[in-house]
């Protein structure tokens, strides 16, 4: 049989970029392209609704491959990472068990959290006995002060045991930590700890030991391309600083460790992290060092807390689920779940179990570890890539321009701008321009949450310094998860005992009522009212009737703006002030009801979270 060698693409003829707007926007009717399909994010450009070659074939970010510098395509020709579990150490030695347990249970990295009386003589020994160095990538989180201490431990500890070439792993230094969380400077000359730290652990080449934490950043907040900016700037205080004091580049270079969140945002956390390496691997060649190897950026992400959630908790599963899978598919070294009740419990072996698995998932099962940068190429994500870059270069260089990072964090700039990030969000997600599933959008009413909150989440007061007498020198970082505000309504209406009811007038056009309902019972159901949704009625007095039987505290009403004009006047005046009267809507004739007393409306551009705080305060007296 002869080989058929038709080109079956060739009988279409190619379809311009022209013509591919002017057909979208026939089907638009008149709508306005911009403003209907342009996406204006948060980090400061457009998001088209369609990419093709011509948009990348100026870029530069394809010229080159896997493991090449600038590795924007990753620092590796494979895609393995590490999945890593945290552990916090109150006792070296249950510490010890857990974590043989768990690395028979598919994790290949942990991450020893060090409360400050555990570092005694002998404490890596016991920490690490049995566990196979040369297999597993370990990582200790531990107080500044004591960072030297831990680093010469465990030196020690890897030399005895033939592991100097083998291993892999890290010590968190992290003195910024301190005007981060608390306004408080570090009392210590960071730049001499640092040489010291990096002298210290000279013979063993995979141990990093300087910090750059901007997860602390994205849980506090911040948008993307703060993250990254504030991030490059914060390993280039470290180049800076480690240079200055003798410290060979390359050397600087591969033992700064960067620890970055994850966020919800699909595409944009996958660019983010190509940008990142790329950017990084440009800020370290100026250093000239005397090998690109020093300009690989070895990135450990974690999920994000600031989006995680009291209520709906297992929807912080699905969350975290598409987070690390950004992660994965960027390239990251290494990955942690957050277990996804970490929020009101210490995680226990269930959760834990969970977060491991999940990772499992994408390897397993997804197969994510098999192909490099399978993001490469897109139109999509090659834009987004080089507009992420852009806009957190040119706050890079606005932190450099002031000083410098450290410069910065004194000062407090750096707190304060995600801070004002922080609140920017609050609101986006009081107004539901931000969605939470199953906090501000489509939450389960009828869940009660009070009795299972055990501890308030601590953030990061692990380690045992105190803070205590010292006070704020500047702005700290608020640190406040989005679903907060939402929450502390939610828990201020379940423990009243007052639970207000919420009944639909439905009636009128079939629908707008319908619709006009979903949206009013997913709007009360914020605040974990009781909803009582209607099929419809025939008339006013009938739903009103059946309103107070059921000892409705909000009688919505739910039809069109066109028969709001006499419905809602009569439906106010035979309800006569029994329960609140709301209209569900923002109709033209909303000055004439406003004059005949009705003064309370709902619509998609409410302030949901300040409507409901209102109603608290009405009817939880």
């Amino acid at each position: 049989m002869a080989e058929n060698k038709e080109k079956l693409f060739d009988k279409f003829p190619p379809v311009s970029t022209e013509e591919w707007r002017a057909k979208v926007e026939t089907d638009l009717k008149g709508a306005d392209f911009q403003k209907k399909l342009v996406w204006r994010t948060n980090e400061g450009f457009n998001v088209q609704p369609m990419y093709r070659a011509e948009d990348i074939k100026d870029l530069k970010t394809t010229d080159s491959l896997p493991g090449e510098y600038p590795y924007i395509r990753g620092t590796r020709t494979d895609n393995h990472w590490y999945i890593r579990q945290e552990i916090t150490v109150a006792d070296c030695a249950e510490a010890n068990a857990k974590a043989r347990e768990i690395l028979g249970k598919g994790v290949t990295s942990i991450g020893f959290k060090l409360k400050k009386d555990v570092i005694a003589d002998g404490f890596i020994a016991t920490l690490l006995d049995g566990i196979k160095l040369d297999t597993v990538e370990v990582n200790f989180a531990c107080c500044p002060s004591c960072a030297t201490e831990v680093a010469h431990a465990l030196v020690d500890y890897v030399k005895a045991n033939h592991a100097a070439d083998t291993f892999r792993g890290s010590i968190g230094f992290n003195p910024f930590k301190r005007l981060l969380k608390h306004g408080i400077d570090f009392p210590k000359d960071i730049k001499a700890l640092a040489a010291e730290l990096v002298k210290a652990v000279a013979d063993v080449k995979g141990l990093r030991v300087l910090a750059v934490d901007s997860a602390m950043l994205s849980n506090a907040g911040a948008y993307i391309y703060q993250e990254l900016g504030y991030a490059l700037a914060w390993g280039n205080e470290w180049m800076s600083m480690l240079t200055d004091a003798g410290i060979d580049a390359a050397e600087a270079g591969r033992r700064i460790k960067f620890d970055m969140g994850i966020s919800s945002n699909y595409f944009m956390e996958i660019a983010k992290f190509r940008a990142a390496r790329m950017l990084w691997a440009q800020i370290v060649k100026q250093y000239q060092p005397a090998c690109d190897c020093a300009c690989k950026m070895n990135v450990h992400a974690t999920t994000s807390e600031f989006n995680q959630t009291i209520y709906d908790a297992y929807v912080n599963l699905l969350r975290s689920q598409t987070e690390s899978m950004s992660a994965a598919i960027a390239g990251v070294d290494s990955i942690t779940v957050t277990p996804f009740d970490k929020q009101y419990k210490t995680p226990d072996d269930f959760s834990e179990r969970l977060a491991r698995n999940q990772q499992l998932l994408l390897k397993e099962e997804s197969h994510l570890d098999r192909i490099v940068d399978p993001a490469g190429g897109s139109y999509y994500v090659e834009t987004l890539t080089v507009s992420i870059a852009n806009e957190a270069w040119k706050l890079f260089l606005e932190v450099e321009e002031n000083g410098g990072f450290y410069s910065q964090l004194k000062a407090g700039a750096v707190q304060k701008a995600i801070n004002e990030s922080c609140d920017k969000r609050h609101t986006d997600v009081a107004r539901r321009k931000e969605s939470l599933l199953g906090t501000n959008q489509f939450p389960n009413f009828n869940e009660m949450a009070a009795d299972k909150i055990e501890t308030e989440n601590c953030c990061g007061k692990s380690c045992g310094c105190s803070h205590e007498g010292e006070g704020n020198a500047v702005e700290a970082l608020h640190g406040t998860r989005a679903a907060s505000d939402f929450e502390a309504l939610r828990l201020e209406t379940e423990r009243s005992g007052k639970r207000p009811r919420v009944f639909m007038l439905t009636i009128g056009n079939l629908a707008m009522r319908i619709a006009r309902s979903q949206f009013s019972s997913n709007f009360f159901a914020c605040a974990g009212y009781e909803i009582i949704d209607n099929l419809g009625f025939d008339t006013v007095q009938q739903g009103i009737d059946a309103a107070m039987e059921k000892k409705a505290d909000i009688v919505v009403l739910c039809s069109s703006d066109d028969e709001y004009a006499t419905l809602a006047p009569e439906a106010f005046k035979a309800l006569d002030g029994r329960a609140e009267f709301v209209v569900a809507g923002n109709p033209a004739c909303t000055e004439q009801l406003q004059a005949a007393g009705i003064t309370q409306f709902i619509h998609v551009r409410s302030n949901v979270l300040e409507t409901l705080k209102a109603f608290n305060a009405k009817l939880l007296k």
